[in-house]
């Protein structure tokens, strides 16, 4: 089935006048700071007692093949611009409409605790105007870092926050976080027009109409030209020619590569909403590289430092990451995609199986199959990065939202950190059963 042609009126707003116009500017900024700075930010032994540096771990990284990380890569962009190669929506039955089975068989809150009533919840639901999915099929793409909810509305809703585990900062209408310059398919908009239900490669929710520009083939034939680039350095920040942010751009954001091969291009909107093509100069050396970017001791070590430290963001929320989010913005810049949570990110490589294995067995069997730096390893709601060992421990990084203690409640780590596969093991307080070594089902190896 061919995608439907847009009305003129929509071509002569929002499409496309594909010369290029001044230029962008990328350089190194921060992230605002937010609620998110100010969470609870345990420490285990292990942040002391092993090394917290990448590169200690980088020198044990085993050979992959070039031709090997090329394939992977062309996998890689094959997935990324899928969406604007699609006919028709392709969301599985089972994974739609979960938003709307969560709001109405749970009982749902603001993050103050006051309950969120069927009313306020139904008015969303209708503004989703799902009886018109599928109508449009246009073709988009991100003019800068946007928020993907549930449903289209930007009240963050949460279970009780009186129960462990919940309340901020796990707002179940975050779905996901989309960088910029990243192909959607739109399914349709919601009544009120503010909103758009777009299918991304990874992620699929609403965005707000006003973060997307429409797109052609006359546009997607300029942006997808074969040579692109990822940054490789977190928390930059795009400019534009009057000196005004755009867009706040994380480690991980695709850029296709200009013609004179120093610049970069990037998708902007217009006030009007047309899209334009834009070329990107970089003022300093180490923001971004070719993709994929070598894997080399030096640069995994280089790129995982970015990441450390960073608080724990569910869904992508106030300019971070949760643990999917990590391990996918990570192995992106060496050209492996991963889809948006853990459970698909463990399907998404060579799976190994060391459920129901001893301690120390699991502990041997992680450290002879898993590649340093090149595989996860996966539990449900869990995914971490495997660095290494050390003195005999495998070691990961992960973002890390916290530790299972006997009462139930959580030693909260809240941020990316560097551990053995039994954070917290010195202390009494933490569920033995609970502990990542015990409850780690998958290695995935790419």
């Amino acid at each position: 089935m061919a995608l439907r042609p847009i009305p003129i009126i929509i071509l002569l707003t929002v499409f496309i006048a594909a010369s290029l116009q001044a230029d962008y500017t990328l350089k190194p900024s921060k992230r605002k700071s937010s609620r998110i700075d100010h969470m609870p930010k345990a420490v285990v032994a292990d942040m002391h007692r092993i090394p917290q540096d990448p590169a200690f771990y980088a020198k044990q990284i085993k050979p992959w093949s070039k031709w090997r990380q090329k394939r992977a890569d062309e996998v890689f962009n094959k997935k990324y611009f899928k969406p604007w190669e699609l006919r028709r929506l392709d969301i599985p039955a089972q994974d739609f409409g979960w938003e709307i089975r969560f709001v109405t068989k749970n009982e749902i809150y603001t993050a103050l605790g006051k309950r969120i009533g069927e009313r306020t919840y139904k008015r969303w639901i209708d503004n989703a105007n799902y009886a018109q999915k599928d109508t449009l099929r246009y073709r988009a793409i991100t003019t800068e870092r946007v928020n993907v909810r549930a449903l289209p509305t930007t009240t963050a809703f949460y279970l009780d926050p009186k129960r462990p585990g919940e309340g901020f900062p796990f707002n179940y209408n975050q779905n996901s976080a989309l960088h910029m310059n990243v192909p959607l398919y739109v399914s349709h908009f919601s009544k009120d027009r503010k909103w758009a239900f777009v299918r991304a490669s990874y992620a699929f929710g609403w965005v707000k109409v006003s973060d997307i520009a429409f797109v052609d083939n006359k546009f997607i034939k300029r942006f997808k030209n074969g040579r692109y680039a990822m940054t490789i350095k977190d928390d930059l920040r795009l400019y534009n020619e009057r000196g005004k942010a755009v867009s706040f751009v994380k480690l991980g954001t695709l850029f296709p590569i200009a013609k004179d091969g120093k610049r970069y291009l990037a998708a902007a909107r217009t006030a009007n909403g047309q899209v334009r093509l834009k070329r990107v100069r970089v003022v300093e050396h180490g923001l971004i590289a070719k993709k994929p970017l070598p894997f080399t001791a030096r640069n995994v070590a280089k790129v995982a430092k970015e990441f450390y430290n960073e608080p724990y963001g569910w869904g992508g929320g106030y300019g971070c990451r949760d643990c999917s989010a990590t391990t996918r913005d990570f192995l992106g810049v060496f050209g492996i995609f991963l889809p948006r949570n853990s459970s698909k990110q463990a399907k998404a490589g060579k799976s190994v199986p060391i459920r129901g294995l001893l301690k120390s067995a699991k502990k041997r069997k992680i450290i002879q199959e898993a590649e340093p730096f090149r595989s996860l390893l996966y539990v449900p709601g869990h995914i971490v990065l495997y660095l290494g060992q050390y003195k005999g421990e495998p070691v990961i990084m992960h973002t890390y939202w916290g530790i299972r203690k006997n009462d139930g409640t959580k030693l909260v780590t809240g941020r990316t950190i560097i551990t053995t596969t039994e954070p917290g093991k010195e202390r009494r307080d933490v569920r033995e059963r609970s502990k990542l070594i015990n409850t780690l089902k998958t290695i995935v190896k790419f």
